[in-house]
């Protein structure tokens, strides 16, 4: 990290842009800024579901999330560049493989829930989907590397499994979805 901050309020985004770590400053509603923002909100709150009791099966590669979704942030802040490792990918559908293996097969829809840490995943998963469809969104307008969006992608699937792992391993179990419900059945 080459600036440090020395105070925190710098009044540089009163006029409505912020910088970006190659200098160059943007609107702070900017596609670019609206990924970064999903990809901070998403790794806040895998930092809030980490804050609960939460397995080691499922803690050890969520901290390794963390830390790749920092550096994702930081390959958005400074366009054209490549921070995040390719075998990043390869390493989470060998998690998502390791967790799948413990599941039953799914036959019905699951609800968000499942106990607190699984809905905290849920709402990971819900959010990492924005931020996929944020970074699409940019892709369009300018260039991303294919490895975030494959990335991204490949995250949304690992937080079902997990929220799957977290509802069983908590005790809570799944919510299965009930469909066809009439309007008197509460």
């Amino acid at each position: 990290m080459g600036n440090r901050l020395t105070r925190i309020y710098t009044r540089t985004g009163d006029d409505g842009t912020t910088g970006l770590a190659t200098g160059n400053r943007v609107a702070k509603d900017s596609a670019r800024v609206e990924a970064m923002g999903d990809v901070d909100e998403l790794n806040s709150v895998i930092g809030v579901l980490l804050a609960r009791p939460v397995p080691a099966s499922c803690r050890k590669p969520l901290l390794h999330i963390q830390h790749d979704l920092f550096d994702l942030g930081g390959e958005l802040s400074m366009p054209g560049e490549s921070l995040l490792d390719p075998e990043r990918v390869a390493w989470m559908e060998a998690c998502l493989d390791e967790l799948n293996d413990t599941l039953p097969p799914l036959k019905e829809f699951i609800l968000p829930g499942g106990g607190e840490a699984a809905a905290l995943c849920h709402q990971a998963r819900a959010i990492c989907r924005r931020a996929e469809r944020r970074l699409v969104h940019l892709a369009r307008e300018e260039p991303v590397t294919p490895g975030a969006r494959r990335y991204l992608n490949r995250l949304s699937d690992l937080l079902f499994v997990m929220a799957r792992v977290l509802a069983r391993e908590t005790g809570e179990g799944e919510v299965l979805w009930k469909g066809g419900r009439k309007k008197d059945e509460g």
